[in-house]
């Protein structure tokens, strides 16, 4: 008798699922390696099975909308909060944090090491018009890149034929960078686990506006009732814990942190 009651004590404080649930989640954090990382231990910890839709912000919030997958884990503030304020997303959760770096030739063609702001960078990059890769994508890399050249008072509309949209992930536009040895932003988690880096360095990271947020967003089941929203509220939980901040923290790639957790209990 003490058995059952403890058992079910148990079940009471820490829910747990044999269940499964769809996450749309951008191309930087798979790339990153950590949902390796962190999948099987969700699966440990809660029995909850979460299956990942790796595309752009832009498409992730697509899917949302569309009340496609239980949830989102994405990087563009704006487009999170519009999300959340047009009905689709119940709240906005602010998990982790890296940066944005800017990668190219070794020997910097367009002197962008020397820069002392992201700005000057793209200005820099504008004036040599040597190869760069953009996303292209609406991810919100391509929203970050946007928005710098954009700052720098440049229309990234009216760019040359140097700058090179390949609508692409993160992967697949840091393959396309080092094959033609050419400028890119990335994130720095996808940076330091990408392992195609040819000639590319990191040449310039540090300017606050390069700041990379990572927020989680439940769909809502107001607006499509057959989302797994008990699925998706025990996600969040797991992922706001000290356990997933142990995680996230200690993931390392030659001593280097990808991911800074920053979820607020």
């Amino acid at each position: 008798m003490i058995r059952v009651v403890f058992a079910c004590i148990l079940l009471m404080t820490t829910q747990v699922f044999a269940d499964s649930m769809r996450m749309a989640v951008t191309t930087s954090f798979h790339n990153s390696g950590l949902s390796d990382v962190l999948l099987p231990e969700i699966k440990a910890d809660i029995g909850l099975d979460v299956r990942l839709l790796v595309v752009g912000t832009g498409q992730a919030l697509k899917l949302g909308r569309a009340g496609d997958v239980d949830a989102i884990l994405v990087h563009s503030k704006a487009a999170e909060l519009a999300f959340v304020e047009s009905g689709f997303g119940t709240h906005r959760r602010e998990i982790m944090y890296n940066d944005f770096v800017v990668v190219g030739p070794g020997d910097d063609p367009a002197n962008v090491s020397s820069a002392t702001t992201a700005i000057e960078a793209f200005q820099r990059l504008h004036a040599a018009e040597h190869l760069l890769v953009s996303r292209g994508d609406e991810s919100g890399t391509h929203k970050k890149e946007a928005s710098l050249w954009q700052a720098a008072a440049i229309d990234p509309s009216a760019l040359g034929a140097w700058y090179k949209a390949v609508g692409a992930g993160m992967g697949a536009s840091l393959n396309t960078a080092s094959g033609l040895n050419a400028y890119i932003m990335s994130d720095r988690a996808s940076w330091l686990n990408f392992g195609n880096k040819g000639e590319l360095e990191l040449l310039f990271s540090g300017d606050p506006l390069l700041f990379n947020q990572y927020a989680y967003l439940p769909v809502s089941a107001a607006r499509h009732p057959h989302v797994k929203a008990d699925a998706a509220q025990a996600l969040e939980r797991w992922l706001t814990s000290s356990k997933a901040q142990q995680l996230i923290d200690g993931y390392r790639i030659g001593g280097e942190a990808l991911f800074v957790f920053n979820a607020v209990p």
